[in-house]
């Protein structure tokens, strides 16, 4: 069994909401953020088009972040889940390396820290901080077949603005739009 988030950029607004509950639930630092919502456009004047995606960690197959770290303190669980022990992490920032989707992130304290798929609310019956907050519905999280049988089989794993998939193989599965898969994309800096 794996878990993983599922994106629809159709219902995402951009309005950051992911990003603050997610934030709040983990008790960040200012500077630190486990979930960005980004947006991005593509093409000039008249033909832009725009688009927003919301990253955390995917929860990959073969996470780079765990083969990294030289003390162990990444670990997959039963789930799928890609957990990091800030008590056994020693902060000298491989995970932050090796992972090609930027996600690890050094805390001030040195140490690193990353999104944990709100393992704990989840194992309570909950759903994740950042699915429960978007108004839209544009997130949902849970076993990758179910999100696979729930959305259908046009959910990707690459856009433009991510690395290729086949290195870690993410657990993120998008409902993408046609402008996604458009090189030549610009983030939009609100």
């Amino acid at each position: 069994m794996s878990i993983g988030f599922y994106f629809d950029m159709s219902r995402c607004t951009g309005c950051r909401a992911c990003q603050i509950a997610c934030k709040d639930k983990n008790r960040l630092e200012v500077g630190t953020i486990y979930r960005n919502a980004h947006t991005f456009s593509v093409g000039s004047f008249p033909e832009v088009k725009c688009y927003s995606y919301s990253a955390s960690c995917n929860h990959c197959e073969s996470p780079a972040c765990m083969a990294a770290c030289p003390t162990g303190a990444i670990d997959k669980r039963e789930d799928g889940a890609v957990i990091l022990d800030r008590e056994v992490c020693k902060g000298d920032g491989a995970c932050v390396e090796a992972c090609p989707y930027g996600v690890p992130k050094l805390w001030e304290d040195g140490k690193a820290g990353k999104c944990d798929s709100c393992y704990l609310i989840r194992e309570a019956g909950g759903t994740p901080a950042c699915v429960a907050a978007c108004p839209n519905r544009a997130l949902d999280f849970g076993e990758v077949e179910e999100l696979k049988k729930k959305y259908g089989d046009a959910l990707v794993s690459d856009i433009a603005v991510l690395p290729s998939s086949d290195k870690t193989k993410p657990n993120v599965y998008i409902n993408a739009k046609e402008a996604a898969t458009e090189t030549g994309f610009t983030e939009v800096d609100w």
